[in-house]
């Protein structure tokens, strides 16, 4: 077949005022798509006013790239996000097993084309069925075959090949060998290209391989580079699903898989999407120990590194003991050194991140705050001291600033914070 030209001639001189309009929208035709037969044959018939024939044959050339596309893209994809009666393998399978409805649909689904194009595309089709399929229907017009055509190149035979997808399994093979290529921006590329339901499969295989006992430190290293870019481009509702998968862990009561599961979300930083009961079995051996450790500095270094990741979502039951543990972790005790001349001593490590998790309280924690200001006798005994009473304020501060102005605390962080209201804020503990 010679290829089509880009030279559009009528005998028919009702048509000849609409001849640059077809010229126009063939010169947006792909290159590799103009010796298409369909097109060909499409431009042959037009001439003749052979309308019928000419809706016919573009749909058929709309057809045959989408088909293309789709075994360039990811005929693997393609067979999971639609319904079919067999599996597709090659282009001749598409003729026996897949319609048109079902093309436009997986198509769409697997990024082919867009929301846009298979909603013009579909009413295309229902173009094709009644004038070309139905031989009763009234004579289609130039104008509805140039309106078809116009559509049909615009929405696929003028755009290029979709990126291909990536293979999950040869993804993740890869992935475990030294040659996988921790390029930040070609992995944010690669996978922002895939579809919905590829991003839910490919997380999800992360997970569960970075769950497992036996996966190698250069497996769980690059997930752990690859995930985190891969959890942006995530929708709310899969992150849920992702997060909520550590409840399964945490039931089945293998430590190891569930600290991995944990060690996961917290990679990706999705905390947040937790479950109450996940957050209760991560959070809760933390506090614990914080509380019971004070002045132990290597461990409050430990756990208070170990508890940023979550400041943010503390469950309700443990928020009492998590802001006692950090409010004395801070301020420190009195002590003396023969190696240093200081007499003010905390955690320093812990120390500097405690006020970041200060910064994430809400008026809960502000008021289990005030609660073991007023009520630890052993912080009141180390306030005394205007060191540790000046680190105090400076706590003070932070969750001042986190209150509304009809907050029931706030003159009590007024007269903390206020260095000439001091002997008023001490009274009050009395």
């Amino acid at each position: 077949m010679a290829k089509a030209s880009r030279s559009l001639t009528t005998r028919d001189t009702g048509q000849h005022e609409l001849r640059p309009l077809f010229e126009r929208a063939l010169t947006r035709v792909r290159d590799d798509v103009l010796d298409n037969p369909y097109i060909d044959e499409a431009l042959r018939v037009l001439p003749a006013g052979g309308h019928r024939s000419a809706i016919g044959c573009l749909w058929n050339a709309v057809v045959d790239d989408l088909r293309n596309k789709i075994l360039h893209r990811s005929v693997e994809l393609f067979n999971k996000s639609v319904n079919l009666p067999r599996e597709i393998k090659r282009y001749e399978d598409f003729q026996d097993h897949v319609t048109d409805e079902q093309l436009i649909d997986g198509a769409y689904k697997i990024g082919v084309i867009g929301w846009e194009a298979a909603k013009v595309l579909r009413h295309a089709k229902e173009t094709r069925h009644i004038f070309d399929g139905h031989p009763r229907s009234s004579e289609p017009s130039a104008i509805k075959v140039l309106s078809m055509f116009e559509d049909c190149v615009k929405y696929v035979l003028a755009e290029p090949y979709p990126p291909q997808i990536i293979d999950i399994d040869e993804y993740l093979a890869l992935m475990n060998t030294p040659d996988f290529d921790r390029n930040e921006f070609g992995i944010a590329n690669a996978l922002a290209e895939i579809p919905e339901v590829y991003k839910a499969e490919l997380i999800n295989r992360l997970f569960t391989v970075y769950c497992l006992e036996n996966t190698s430190s250069v497996l769980r290293s690059n997930i752990e580079f690859v995930a985190p870019i891969l959890w942006k481009v995530l929708p709310k509702q899969l992150k849920n699903q992702v997060a909520h998968r550590v409840d399964q862990e945490i039931s089945k009561g293998h430590t190891a898989r569930t600290q991995n599961a944990l060690g996961f979300v917290n990679v990706v930083n999705g905390n947040i999407y937790l479950t109450n009961t996940a957050r209760v079995h991560t959070v809760g051996p933390l506090v614990k120990e914080l509380k019971e450790s004070l002045d132990d500095f290597a461990t409050e270094n430990r756990c208070v590194a170990a508890l940023e990741p979550y400041a943010a979502v503390i469950p309700p039951q443990l928020l009492s003991d998590y802001v006692w543990a950090l409010t004395h972790t801070y301020v420190g005790h009195v002590g003396h050194s023969m190696q240093w001349s200081r007499t003010d001593f905390f955690a320093n490590k812990a120390a500097a991140r405690i006020p970041r998790m200060f910064a994430k309280f809400d008026t809960n924690a502000v008021e289990a705050f005030i609660n073991a200001v007023k009520e630890s006798k052993l912080l009141q005994r180390r306030i005394e001291d205007p060191a540790k009473l000046e680190r105090l304020r400076s706590l003070g501060n932070i969750v001042l600033e986190r209150v509304g102005g009809t907050f029931d605390g706030i003159q009590f962080l007024q007269a903390l914070v206020d260095n000439e209201r001091e002997q008023e804020f001490l009274d009050t503990l009395r």
